[in-house]
């Protein structure tokens, strides 16, 4: 073994496996229960009780992924989840384009997910609304606090994330609690109030509440850090994308419960208004609780955000200073890069003429987030193919639901995608290091 080997030996040991098994359950539930649970009831609304269908296919195609991820995850428990398959069944060139475009929808989603929470904050602070460079400076100062928490240490991330993820739930269980003991069934929409085909309707709920489970590998990508990750990982993945699966149909059950489905259509905070039964705190409630939603996931996508180049790093594709952890055992460098690339873009949509350029952006983040589950699923097809035969065929399963999920997202939306994706092959060329002789 060179000096080389040694050296990233000793980066592949991280100084303490500081995830548990809720750890890695919180970073799932977390990261995919951001802002949108708070909106898709109104959007499912002229869907009717159609879009159950839509929430029962995408939660079905999450758990064929969640399983595929799982057993993967059992095979390999290196740090960065899908990049790390990626990279052990299709080699450095395909490991590193899924790492690239992997990173990118992360460093995309941080300035998104501010944005989300500047929303919420609103409702607190009357006039931000009017204050664009005011709403710059909360954003800014929300991704550098919880920045600031991923620098100090992996553990204190992962117990932020807890702490958070319980919070977050708290007044979408109080929902549920409503529909239940005060929800009418007359307020229930019709079966298909669109008129659509079954098909057409099928294939539009499906893409509508398809965003809401991106996020379900979130417990894979720090695997190094997590204590017996060959069991905790794939336990918190298949359980952490049932228990968001079940609490998004609860809720969106519960909201159509309360709320009649001809103000649900038009409802711009379909929670606040639901919660208006709790009495005139209800409503304000809601909105303290999807802050503490949005910024649970923000917490959870920038731990991740630096997780990405150290993986890449720890597998040789870029260059070791991306590995390098501080005494909390972050990955101080990896970590600065994409916090810093997330502000650049959060500045960046402040100004005049970008909002339409960032939304489309965050589209193309969700793209890149599931062309690596394909990826995985085919990796994990390949390697059952002829030896396990039931595996396989979850793992197809799960191939054809990425697939789906991918394609759906549009054409356009789609090749730009991949021209982000394959924008990586020049730094693949010029951050991998060269062959150290001797």
């Amino acid at each position: 073994m060179n000096h080389h080997d040694n050296h990233a030996a000793d980066l592949e040991r991280p100084t303490h496996t500081a995830i548990g098994f809720w750890g890695c359950w919180s970073l799932i539930v977390g990261v995919m229960i951001g802002s949108g649970i708070f909106l898709l009831p109104a959007v499912l609304a002229p869907y009717g009780l159609m879009g159950f269908s839509g929430w029962l296919i995408t939660a079905g195609g999450s758990v064929l992924l969640a399983l595929v991820l799982g057993r993967l995850s059992h095979r390999t428990t290196r740090t960065g989840g899908p990049i790390a398959y990626a990279h052990d069944a299709f080699g450095d060139l395909t490991g590193f384009l899924v790492a690239w475009g992997y990173w990118a929808s992360y460093w995309i989603a941080i300035p998104a997910i501010a944005i989300a929470f500047v929303g919420y904050l609103g409702v607190f602070i009357p006039g931000l609304d009017d204050m664009p460079l005011a709403q710059m400076g909360c954003g800014l100062a929300l991704i550098w606090g919880l920045g600031l928490v991923s620098l100090h240490g992996i553990r204190d991330a992962s117990f932020v994330q807890l702490i958070m993820t319980v919070l977050k739930l708290i007044p979408i269980f109080l929902i549920i609690g409503v529909g239940l003991f005060t929800g009418d069934v007359a307020n229930l929409p019709a079966v298909n109030p669109s008129g659509g085909s079954f098909l057409g309707v099928l294939a539009a709920t499906a893409l509508l509440t398809m965003w809401a489970f991106a996020g379900l590998e979130a417990a894979t990508i720090p695997a190094g850090d997590v204590r017996d990750a060959a069991r905790n990982v794939p336990r918190a993945t298949v359980i952490g994308t049932i228990s968001v699966a079940l609490i998004y149909i609860a809720a969106t059950a519960a909201v159509m419960l309360v709320v009649p489905a001809g103000d649900l259509a038009d409802s711009t905070s379909p929670f606040s208004d639901a919660a208006r039964a709790l009495g005139s705190w209800g409503p304000g409630l809601i909105a303290a609780g999807a802050m503490v939603s949005t910024a649970g996931a923000l917490n959870g996508v920038i731990l991740l955000s630096g997780q990405l180049p150290m993986a890449v790093a720890l597998d040789r594709l870029a260059p070791a200073v991306l590995a390098h952890r501080n005494k909390g055992g972050a990955p101080q460098f990896s970590l600065l890069i994409s916090l810093s690339l997330g502000s650049i873009l959060l500045v960046a949509n402040y100004s005049r003429g970008l909002v339409a350029a960032f939304t489309f952006l965050l589209m193309m983040s969700t793209v890149c987030l599931l062309l690596p589950l394909l990826v995985s699923a085919l990796a994990e097809l390949r390697h059952s193919w002829r030896s396990a035969r039931g595996w396989a065929i979850i793992a197809l399963g799960a191939c054809a639901y990425a697939a789906f999920a991918v394609l759906g997202s549009g054409l356009e939306v789609l090749g730009w995608g991949l021209v982000l994706t394959l924008a990586g092959l020049p730094a693949y060329w010029l951050g991998k290091p060269k062959a150290v002789v001797g």
